[in-house]
């Protein structure tokens, strides 16, 4: 399994990005998705997640109304549309798959991408 993340780059506060996450897998509505980012020295946390079936979306309170999770099984493709961006969301943001299960934290992760960078200047 292989995940290909892209999207990421430079952007002014308030602004938006889309992230894109192509899956290399057999059966991608198997699979559980879910965008985490993490910054030097700190831990990877939790962004979004959505399940293998596409019918429930989880997210972190500090993205909640400005982050939204989406996913096209027919292009083997999960999405993170970030809008009116801020500072502190700058981080490299990695996507991750589970093998039918729903991710709500690392240890639900089976498969990570390469991580695509965020930055966010104010």
């Amino acid at each position: 399994v292989q995940l290909q993340a892209s999207g990421g780059g430079l952007v002014q506060a308030g602004g938006s990005l889309r992230l894109s996450c192509l899956a290399s897998v057999r059966t991608f509505s198997s699979y559980g998705m879910g965008w985490f980012r993490q910054n030097p020295g700190k831990e990877r946390e939790f962004v979004a997640a959505i399940s293998w079936s596409g019918g429930r979306t989880d997210y972190a309170d500090s993205v909640k109304g400005r982050f939204t999770i989406s996913r096209d099984d027919a292009k083997d493709t999960a999405y993170l549309q970030m809008n009116s961006l801020k500072p502190e969301d700058t981080a490299v943001y990695y996507c991750a798959a589970a093998v039918q299960n729903t991710i709500t934290s690392v240890s639900d992760v089976d498969y990570w991408g390469q991580g695509t960078q965020v930055t966010v200047s104010s």
